[in-house]
């Protein structure tokens, strides 16, 4: 049965979202299960005066590259990815996967090869969406592996998605208008400060963000959001911090992670299942040891894990940080070929402090902004 919820989102992601202009050229990017959500865009767009263009992945493909790619296909980058990157006005990812476990047993070194080898598609992408000649936003259509994920069926993760995405849906559009401005007002107040100190059980956290810009995620590039993100000052994170659930990246999940920082740079990691994914992937590269993010989750929607960061770090009481690529909008610097994101639940005897001032205890602000 058709759920009229389905063009509702298509009209938030189209409107308010991205935005569209009229002879804007939108890549629409998803697999076969989103085709419900793909064909509203599709239409929305059309309706916004844009010229759509849709890309479905079949279900297995990353999985049948992964297993048959030489390395120097894994090493190969296709011309048409640049020529998207260069040409698209905008895009829309539409995350629709059927089996996120596809890529458990690929060897971890083919994965963080074929990272490497898409670097020069993310920089571009990341250039053109920092100066404003990209749009682009991800979303998510509710599938079974991903309720299986969550450990729910699915008829509860579609309306967890749903209540996540439309808390107003009589007027979905204005609600991420009020959430952007409420977000606006924190991220003023941040924009004063240097220091942030992280305390929680097994963390102890200090890092610098002075200078660099905090920005609202109020529903522009992740549909649903709330979170507000900027990058640390690259040699400033101190301490150790210890992540309250799993770390997933690329369909692979690492439990029990905690990283010792020194001067910005992991020196010591360990995680009770998955270590050697984990170190494999902090030695991507030189930036895979560095923080690209830090942010604070502000969705009271999303109260549970269920195991897909497009939720996960907007948990309401939490913070994530992400190894890796720094959005350059942040003013971060450090560069990498990865940016996977982990969080830390700060609702049970969590705390920040801002320049020594506490301003966040067990998962709720202690000041007003």
């Amino acid at each position: 049965m058709y759920d009229p919820r389905i063009r509702q989102i298509a009209q938030v992601l189209v409107r308010y979202s991205l935005g569209v202009q009229p002879g804007w050229n939108v890549l629409i990017r998803s697999w076969p299960a989103g085709e419900p959500l793909v064909r509203e865009v599709y239409r929305e767009v059309l309706r916004a005066g844009g010229i759509p263009f849709v890309r479905l992945q079949f279900t297995d493909q990353e999985e049948v590259f992964y297993k048959e790619a030489s390395e120097e296909q894994l090493k190969t980058l296709g011309p048409w990815e640049m020529w998207f990157v260069e040409n698209m006005d905008a895009f829309v990812t539409i995350l629709a996967e059927e089996n996120t476990k596809a890529l458990t047993h690929i060897p971890p070194e083919r994965v963080a090869l074929r990272q490497q080898t898409r670097r020069p598609y993310s920089q571009r992408f990341l250039e053109r969406a920092a100066q404003g000649d990209l749009h682009w936003t991800l979303t998510l259509f509710p599938t079974q592996a991903y309720a299986q994920d969550a450990d729910m069926s699915l008829a509860e993760f579609t309306e967890f998605v749903f209540n996540a995405a439309l808390p107003d849906p009589d007027d979905p559009i204005g609600y991420w208008q009020r959430v952007s401005e409420q977000q606006a007002r924190l991220v003023r107040w941040l924009s004063q400060r240097d220091e942030i100190h992280v305390v929680a059980p097994g963390t102890d956290l200090r890092l610098r963000v002075g200078g660099r810009t905090w920005i609202s995620a109020d529903g522009h590039e992740n549909f649903p959001d709330g979170e507000v993100f900027t990058a640390p000052i690259e040699d400033s994170v101190e301490g150790h911090i210890t992540f309250s659930y799993p770390a997933v990246y690329r369909g692979r999940e690492v439990e029990g992670v905690q990283l010792w920082f020194e001067k910005g740079q992991v020196v010591k990691a360990t995680a009770l299942k998955g270590e050697e994914f984990l170190l494999s992937m902090l030695d991507t590269d030189e930036g895979a040891r560095r923080v690209g993010e830090f942010a604070i989750g502000l969705n009271r929607g999303i109260q549970t894990f269920t195991r897909n960061i497009l939720f996960d770090e907007k948990i309401h009481g939490t913070i994530h940080m992400a190894l890796g690529k720094a959005y350059p909008e942040s003013g971060g610097k450090n560069e990498s070929a990865i940016h996977w994101d982990m969080v830390c639940d700060l609702r049970q005897g969590g705390r920040m402090y801002a320049d020594g001032e506490l301003f966040y205890e067990n998962g709720e602000f202690t000041i007003e902004f």
